[in-house]
């Protein structure tokens, strides 16, 4: 194998490449600045919502209750809750988001409190609305507050200690750093999406544009016949693919690195406020791992890009072929944010075992036994990948095919 003859194809296509707007901007423009303005905006506009909608003060509608002042008056002191007058349409009203919930109070409720019967007050939410849930959490905190002084009363009643009620306290303590919460496992998973997706996104382009590309613009024959093997030359062009993809994946952690950076340095102001956030910030440990595990993934989706972009006779037949593979490769990246813990099994999936271990990763655990199978379990998928691209280049029938 003659590494000058590669060398000086891959040159070519360098050139080119930088040469050509579209794959700049995906390949840097994008991953250095768009996605991480994109996905640091969402984070923090998420924030934001969540944290207006618990200091908000929303509207709860008092179905009844007219009999009974005492339940009426613990309502009415919950923080931040307007209380309004009953209608007739109330359920139109939280349906229609006009109001978040309503609450129904049984009639006689304070008598038959005081006669001990037990009854069930009603709270009507939007379930999975945001304002609706915070609300009915505000209303279920001050109900179950008012519950507990009743049952205290009642014990005070019969001349017993209030410590009857209460035995014993049981305390949870987080043990695990701040780093290794839960908050920061998927915030792990989310790095990890992104690297997978830039990842596979960054080399669409060349691999189209190197193959199907050629052939549009009648350059694929004057290339062949120049005097380099054709192993030569598809693993030259492959280098360029496999280099932009790679180079969209570095930018893109260095970049969220930064740029969740500056988030945790505005969080930590937070903090000494006294107001706890989610631990969002690369270490360069975590990033230089998660480049060397990107390695080979980016090996595999280069090779696996110019093997069916070399297909396509033209390039807008060659994107037919490879957008749909965005889905396939999407799936298992997302499956890192889910609360997935890597197994040896799992170790073995390509794809879905480099975002769970590039999750691990961003935390600070190594799993050296994982580390090992997946990266040479990705190397192997592959180095298959590879050579089935290059054979690909070999057969007149794909290259030359009407």
């Amino acid at each position: 194998m003659s590494l000058r003859n590669i060398g000086i194809v891959y040159r070519k296509e360098l050139r080119e490449a930088l040469r050509d707007r579209r794959t700049v901007i995906a390949s840097v423009v994008i991953p250095l600045f768009l996605f991480p303005l994109l996905s640091v905006g969402l984070f923090t506009f998420i924030g934001s919502i969540v944290n207006k909608t618990g200091e908000a003060s929303p509207k709860v509608m008092v179905i009844g209750g007219d009999d009974s002042p005492g339940v009426l008056a613990a309502l009415r002191a919950t923080p931040k809750v307007e209380i309004v007058a009953a209608s007739p349409n109330w359920k139109d009203l939280v349906v229609e988001k006009e109001i978040p919930i309503a609450v129904e109070i049984p009639a006689e409720f304070d008598k038959r409190i005081a006669d001990q019967k037990k009854l069930e007050v009603f709270i009507y939410k939007y379930t999975g609305e945001l304002k609706s849930e915070t609300a009915a959490g505000k209303l279920n905190d001050s109900l179950r507050t008012y519950r507990e002084n009743v049952v205290k009363n009642r014990v005070v009643a019969q001349k017993l200690p209030v410590e009857v009620l209460d035995p014993f306290q049981v305390t949870q303590k987080n043990v695990a750093p701040a780093e290794k919460s839960g908050a920061a496992l998927f915030f792990g998973g989310f790095i990890a999406y992104i690297v997978v997706f830039l990842c596979f996104n960054g080399g669409i382009h060349p691999a189209i544009d190197l193959t199907a590309g050629e052939k549009e613009r009648g350059t694929m024959e004057t290339i062949l016949s120049s005097p380099i093997a054709r192993s030569h030359l598809v693993i030259g062009k492959f280098l360029l693919v496999f280099t932009t993809a790679l180079s969209t994946a570095a930018l893109s952690v260095i970049s969220m690195g930064i740029s969740f950076a500056l988030v945790h340095a505005f969080q930590a102001k937070a903090a000494q406020a006294g107001k706890e956030g989610i631990e969002m910030h690369i270490g360069i440990g975590a990033a230089l791992s998660v480049f060397i595990m990107a390695i080979p993934l980016a090996v595999l989706f280069s090779s696996i890009q110019l093997m069916i972009a070399s297909f396509a006779k033209t390039s807008k037949e060659a994107q037919t072929y490879l957008v749909p593979l965005i889905f396939i490769v999407i799936i298992p990246a997302i499956a890192a944010m889910a609360p997935i813990d890597l197994t040896a099994k799992l170790a073995l999936v390509p794809i879905l075992n480099v975002s769970l271990l590039c999750k691990e990763l961003v935390i600070g655990t190594y799993h050296w036994n994982f580390i090992a199978i997946i990266f040479t379990s990705t190397c192997a998928y592959a180095a298959v990948a590879l050579f089935l691209a290059v054979k690909m280049f070999q057969r007149e029938s794909v290259l030359f095919r009407s």
